[in-house]
């Protein structure tokens, strides 16, 4: 398989339908879900000449973790229901590509077993975790804590979520619980056994409306790691972050399963990357499916992009070895388009190669 394309096409046939529709599907009519490709469809390249190199760096360091490519694997819920291993299998392709992974605080899989998954792999992976701060500030405390203890690097809250979005095929589909046997593991109740299935409690992760600043200062205040928001589609808050401190942003309409009908994550990256005027690290996910997308990304200002639904249709197509198949095929698609962009590395990217 060559492209995204293709694995999704194998990843169709051999998922749940119900479980297709889940990773596929975006919030009602899905407008913000399509656009998220075709806004990178609309936008031109235009390279530079003569100042190439026989080899390209594509590496990079974000707030001090090191990655072999601005590639990363963005947060996505509950990759048991792709293939049996779950989140072991994609942790370890991750840190065989050497890129960061961000674990979703609502993985089928705890944070502990998908550390030590990495490790099998690598000696020091690069993990984020993505966390939902909960109205129970001490529970979210004690996530916090595992998660760390598990030796994260960093954590991205998600803030565009004060309500779950409407997904109309989940609601078609019946689908708003996991199957028997799947759990959200870091949601059980902390010093009970996660091997006992449903002898131990776990709870449901809760949107909160309430959410402001104030708890992402709560949040730096518990603990020393980097704290980025994802979710980030306005040029305002963008400046609310700098001037709050926040480590990093995340360009993020969370694939168009939130509100639909909001920007193109491409089209509003611009504007976001003009306010920070790089006094933070910009990330931005939703739509990427070729290196040419990548390009078009970091020369339009993001230092890295996250990468979700081809990471579940590579999982889906062949477990551990899929997940590297579609990091390695975007890697390989990147460092060509990089070459014929006229670029050494990412850096040499500038918003004039890019055009509507």
């Amino acid at each position: 398989m060559r492209t995204v394309a293709e694995f999704e096409a194998v990843a169709r046939e051999r998922l749940e339908p119900a479980h297709y529709d889940y990773f596929a599907g975006g919030a009602q009519d899905e407008i913000t879900l399509r656009e998220n490709e075709t806004a990178f469809r609309q936008l031109r390249l235009v390279p530079r000449v003569l100042r190439g190199s026989d080899k390209r760096d594509l590496s990079l360091t974000l707030l001090g973790t090191p990655s072999s490519m601005p590639i990363l694997v963005a947060p996505t819920a509950f990759h048991r229901l792709a293939h049996p291993d779950g989140e072991l299998a994609t942790a370890r392709a991750a840190a065989r590509a050497g890129t960061i992974m961000i674990v979703s605080m609502a993985a089928t899989t705890a944070i502990e077993d998908i550390a030590a998954a990495a490790r099998e792999v690598a000696p020091d992976p690069g993990l984020w975790f993505q966390l939902y701060l909960q109205p129970d500030l001490e529970f979210t405390e004690a996530i916090v804590r595992r998660a760390e203890a598990a030796g994260v690097k960093a954590f991205v809250v998600t803030v565009d979520s004060p309500v779950l979005g409407r997904r109309d095929r989940d609601d078609r589909n019946a689908f708003h619980d996991l199957p028997p046997g799947l759990a959200v593991e870091n949601l059980r109740n902390l010093g009970e056994n996660r091997s006992g299935g449903n002898a131990s409690h776990v709870r449901e992760i809760v949107m909160s409306a309430g959410l402001n600043w104030d708890h992402i200062a709560w949040l730096r205040s518990k603990t020393k790691l980097p704290v980025l928001i994802k979710g980030v589609l306005h040029a305002e808050d963008a400046r609310l972050a700098v001037h709050h401190g926040v480590a990093g942003l995340v360009v993020s309409n969370h694939g168009g399963r939130q509100l639909d009908t909001v920007p193109a994550t491409i089209d509003v990256l611009p504007d976001i990357a003009a306010a920070v005027g790089g006094a933070l690290p910009v990330l931005l996910d939703g739509g990427i499916r070729r290196g040419t997308d990548i390009v078009k990304a970091l020369a339009l200002g993001a230092d890295a992009v996250g990468i979700g639904r081809p990471i579940v249709w590579g999982l889906a197509a062949g477990g551990r070895e899929g997940v590297s198949d579609v990091l390695e095929m975007l890697r390989a698609d990147f460092d060509q388009a990089l070459a014929l962009c006229g670029g050494r590395n990412p850096a040499d990217l500038t918003p004039d190669q890019v055009r509507r």
